[in-house]
This record gives structure tokens, C-alpha cells and sequence, in this order.
């Protein structure tokens, strides 16, 4: 089993590698010997047409031209091992002889005459090139083979390293990548499988490192954001056991229940942020909407509120977080400021202000107030706003830059 793929290609190329070069070497043998061989053959056929043209002429056999090649008339004249190939009723063989002769036969049957049979018989040892060849210079071509080999295996290695080094820095960034970390997969830039691979795999971690960031701090916005209005409601439940609640504390007790329901709205929302698309908005409008909502429930009158904000306020951001973020703004400062508080909100310079005023005796409520700023800050940074608070002895205001449209 290879430990890396670099290693397993490697094997492959370098197997395929040394199996090419033993095919074409035994191929080379191969066409080697059979055209030596076909020279044989063919010497042989050239001096039976000579001979038989020969006969035909002068009516006699005449003496073979090469002198590697001789004529025989009878069966018997054969040396044993040709005389078997012939009984054996072949009319052209190769014999090797343990001798060192290296005979090729060839059978000529002439057209009449006393003697209507020959027996062409070549002792060829001295025209094989080849084995010669290899005797005389196989070290050098073994030599040669071996340097070419081990060429081939370390093209082989170079080509497997250069092509496998890409996955395996890929692998290693993935490896090393920290759910708190940026994906910087470097193998996104190039314009092959491998890039598209990095370039989708780094998007899928990121979203993975994206949802896991946002349940984590959903659980632990859970835990935070809802211990204090949940001690609050308790403290009302246990005062509840030995006496009837007074009218602060049954509003002190709403308030609490619309605050869990607020922070709740506000953490789905942060948990759902990244499948919510951003939009141009009137954010005048989201500001309507929550005043509208606090004069209707009657824990605010329009005289304690002064505004001035122009008549659309265009900006880019999310409706849904908007709305969120302006109502819990505008339940703060009501919460916080107290029932004689008053609040101004404007718009100057980019940025928007949200200021209520703050009774000298609860300025010490205030500090409530930061147990929520997180998730405000949280919704601010999902749409890319930026938020600020500012705590006085007397009044609290609230900056927000939202985007603008360009």
C-alpha cells in the first residue's frame, strides 16, 4: 500500500517505463533474427533459380555460386540431422548442431534428369550478424539499456513529482487549516481541474468554518442574552408566591417576555444571515415602522419624540436585520431611559443617531443595556454597518453608519 499518490504514480510510470523497454528490446531481437533469416532464405532461393535456370540450359547441374552453400544428389550424402529433417518430410528447415554449424535447407526438384532431386544445404554460422553482435558488444548495449532505464525512471519520478505536487500542497493546506483560520488555498488560481477543485473545495470549507461559527455563537448568545431578562421574570415569578405583582413589576415582567422575544428574533435572524441576500432599502421607513409600533402599544407619545431625518434615507442592507436592529434600539431606549424619557433620532454626516435621555436615578439601570450590545453589534456586522455607543450621566446615544447605496 503507497503512502501518497505520489509514490503510487511513480510505481505506475516507472513499471510502465521498464515494460516498454522489454517489449521494444525483445521486438529488436526479434526483427533481428527473422531478417537474418529472410537473407538466408532469400541467398537460397536466388541460388535455386540459378541452379534450375542452369539445368534448363545445359541440361546438367551446375556447381552452387556461393561458396557457403553445396549441392547434395542423394539422402544419404546429408549430415544425420539434416538427413532427419528431410525424412521427416520438410522441404526447408533450420538446424543448429551442438557443433557450432548452423544449417539452413532448402529442397529443389529439378524439371527432368537423372537426377530430379537436390538437397541445398547453407552453413550459415558465419553470416549471423547477430549473435555475433552480441557477443562482441552486449555489454555495451546492456550498459547502454541500463543508462537509458534508469533515464526513463527518473523522468518518471521528476514527471510523478511535478504532477502530484500541486495535490499535495493542497492536501496540506487543507490539513492545516483551523476552523478560526482564513481558506487560502493557493491552487485556486490556476486554470485546471486542480483550480477548480481548490476553488470549490476552499468555498466549502469556508461555509462549513461560516455555519459552524454561527451555531457557536448561537448557542452562546443563547446562554448570555437571555440570562437577564430570564432572572429578571424569575425574581417577578418568586416575588409572585407570597404577594400579588405591582403594576412595575407586571411591566417589569412584559417587558422581559418582549425582550426574550426580541433576542430570539435577532439570533434566527444572525443564524440565517448568510442566506440573506442584501438589498437597497429605505431605512426611514424600517424607523416608521418601530415608532409606529411603540405609540400604538402606548408606551410612548409623539411628544417626547423629536426626529430629523431626511424623507428617504437610502441605504444597502438587509430589511429583516434592519428592522431588527431600529426596534431594538428604539425598546432599549425606552426600557432603559425610563416612562419620562425623551428620544431624538437623526441623520447628519452618514450617520444615524439614536439618543434618549436617562433619569439621574436610573443611571445605574444602564448598565443592563450591555448585555445586549453584542448582538446589536452582531447585526450591524452582518450587513456590514458599523455601530457605536455612547453612555452619558443623562442621556445614551446610539451611532450607526449604515452602507450607502453608491
Amino acid at each position: 500500500m503507497f503512502s501518497s499518490i505520489r509514490h503510487g504514480l511513480f510505481a505506475a510510470l516507472a513499471g510502465f517505463t521498464v515494460l516498454i523497454c522489454i517489449c521494444y528490446t525483445a521486438l529488436a531481437l526479434v526483427i533481428s533474427y527473422v531478417t537474418e533469416d529472410m537473407v538466408v532464405e532469400r541467398l537460397l532461393e536466388r541460388e535455386a533459380a540459378a541452379m534450375t535456370a542452369h539445368f534448363r540450359l545445359h541440361g546438367e547441374v551446375g556447381p552452387p555460386a556461393n561458396d557457403l552453400i553445396r549441392a547434395y544428389a542423394s539422402l544419404e550424402a546429408l549430415p544425420a540431422l539434416v538427413r532427419e529433417q528431410v525424412v521427416a518430410g520438410r522441404r526447408t528447415a533450420e538446424i543448429f548442431t551442438d557443433s557450432g554449424q548452423h544449417y539452413h535447407l532448402r529442397t529443389l526438384d529439378l524439371p527432368a534428369g537423372p537426377q530430379p532431386r537436390l538437397y541445398l544445404l547453407a552453413d550459415v554460422a558465419p553470416l549471423l550478424v547477430v549473435s555475433k553482435l552480441i557477443q562482441d558488444v552486449g555489454g555495451v548495449l546492456i550498459f547502454v539499456a541500463l543508462g537509458l532505464t534508469g533515464l526513463a525512471l527518473l523522468l518518471a519520478y521528476l514527471i510523478s513529482r511535478r504532477l502530484v505536487l500541486p495535490l499535495q500542497v493542497l492536501a496540506h493546506e487543507v490539513r492545516s487549516l483551523t476552523p478560526d483560520g482564513a481558506v487560502a488555498l493557493s491552487a485556486r488560481r490556476r486554470r485546471d481541474e486542480i483550480g477548480y477543485l481548490a476553488e470549490k473545495l476552499g468555498a466549502t470549507i469556508a461555509e462549513l468554518h461560516a455555519a459552524l461559527a454561527r451555531e457557536h455563537a448561537f448557542t452562546r448568545d443563547v446562554s448570555h442574552e437571555l440570562r437577564t431578562p430570564l432572572t429578571v421574570m424569575k425574581n417577578s415569578v418568586v416575588q409572585a408566591a407570597s404577594r400579588p405583582l405591582g403594576r412595575q413589576e407586571v411591566a417589569q415582567l412584559r417587558a422581559g417576555i418582549d425582550e426574550i422575544g426580541n433576542t430570539i428574533d435577532v439570533l434566527f435572524a444572525l443564524a440565517r444571515a448568510e442566506h440573506i441576500a442584501h438589498e437597497p432599502l429605505d431605512l426611514r421607513g424600517c424607523i416608521e415602522e418601530g415608532l409606529l409600533r411603540l405609540l400604538d402599544s402606548g408606551d410612548w407619545d409623539d411628544e417626547r419624540l423629536a426626529l430629523d431625518l431626511p424623507d428617504r434615507l437610502e441605504v444597502l442592507g438587509n430589511r429583516h436585520l434592519s428592522r431588527l436592529l431600529i426596534n431594538n434600539c428604539l425598546g432599549n431606549a425606552l426600557f432603559h431611559g425610563g416612562p419620562d424619557s425623551r428620544l431624538r433620532l437623526s441623520f447628519a454626516n452618514g450617520v444615524l443617531s439614536l439618543e434618549n435621555t436617562v433619569a439621574p436615578g436610573r443611571a445605574g439601570t444602564m448598565q443592563g443595556f450591555l448585555h445586549g450590545q453584542n448582538l446589536l453589534r452582531r447585526i450591524a456586522g452582518a450587513m456590514r454597518w458599523e455601530l457605536s455607543f455612547h453612555a452619558g450621566a443623562t442621556a445614551y446615544r446610539v451611532d450607526i453608519v449604515p452602507l450607502r447605496l453608491p
